[in-house]
């Protein structure tokens, strides 16, 4: 049954029957076959079918909730035991929006001193994609904004505040000043994160409540891709403060607060809201909180 709701939650996921048995390692017609098994078991219509997959029926979409809560609940089961027999090791793979990336390092680090035999995967995606591979089970957590947009059904850890500002090449305008305005800024030639980023949503919200709009002359979704043109004096950037100091810009680069309104946004851990979580998530989550106590970000 457990390995047929997984099948199912991949099913769900994908899309594409195809896709969902490469993701699962069997063939097509085994996957089938164990939708129809779960089908029979449960004795209702899961999948819309005809030529290929059209979608979940709404029995099918109630029976995927439970299948998130029993595979999760499954695999939180088998975690413990193995933690009880070997003691703290695993895989946890956490999912970060691209502002706070730089700032991972200082709970891996710290983690994985503490327990040695525990590995990390680091995936840099937006806010609605964290929150959607934490709904599937295909992260144990997630590093994004708290306070901005809804965060659903989620045990969260708040880390640290977002403080914007600008990021010019010294001698380039408004580098020299001590402060400037979200109004000032937007006549500038920026390059921003793309609008699919909720920091850019957030910028975005920002500039339109000083009566402005934002018109960048580049985007993208790689925070190094923004450091490398602002390096050039062409092009300035807004960007929490942060996440400049980690990349250790040198003396040339400014970092100059933007106020009229001085804004700010919590940045926090979060995990599916599930109890008891798994050995490894809930020693994240203590980890975290000890941290954000202690002023370590």
């Amino acid at each position: 049954m457990i390995d047929k709701l997984e099948f199912f939650i991949a099913l769900a996921q994908a899309e594409h029957f195809g896709r969902a048995a490469e993701e699962c390692g069997i063939s097509q017609p085994t996957l089938s076959a164990a939708i129809r098994q779960l089908e029979d078991q449960l004795g209702v219509m899961l999948v819309q079918r005809a030529s290929r997959y059209q979608g979940l029926t709404p029995e099918g979409q109630r029976v995927l909730e439970w299948a998130r809560r029993i595979v999760g609940d499954t695999r939180t089961m088998r975690d413990e035991m193995r933690a009880a027999r070997k003691g703290l090791a695993g895989h946890i793979r956490i999912a970060v929006i691209p502002t706070a990336l730089a700032m991972v390092q200082k709970i891996t680090e710290p983690f994985q001193a503490r327990h040695p035999a525990v590995t990390f995967q680091i995936l840099s995606r937006n806010s609605l994609q964290v929150l959607s591979l934490l709904e599937n089970l295909e992260i144990d957590a997630g590093i994004t904004y708290l306070d901005n947009e809804p965060l659903g059904r989620v045990t969260s850890v708040p880390l640290y505040e977002e403080r914007y500002h600008l990021i010019a090449a010294t001698g380039t305008p408004l580098a020299d000043r001590e402060s400037v305005t979200w109004r000032e800024v937007s006549n500038l030639r920026l390059c921003l994160l793309t609008p699919d980023m909720q920091n850019r949503r957030i910028i975005n919200q920002h500039l339109s409540e000083a009566g402005v709009v934002s018109k960048p002359t580049l985007e993208s979704n790689s925070m190094i891709v923004l450091f490398s043109h602002i390096r050039t004096g062409q092009w300035a950037s807004i960007m929490p403060r942060n996440v400049a100091q980690s990349f250790g810009f040198p003396e040339e680069i400014r970092m100059v607060p933007i106020t009229e309104p001085h804004t700010q946004h919590l940045v926090g851990l979060v995990a599916t809201h599930r109890e008891p979580y798994t050995p490894l998530v809930s020693a994240l989550l203590h980890l975290a909180s000890n941290l954000a106590n202690a002023n370590a970000f």
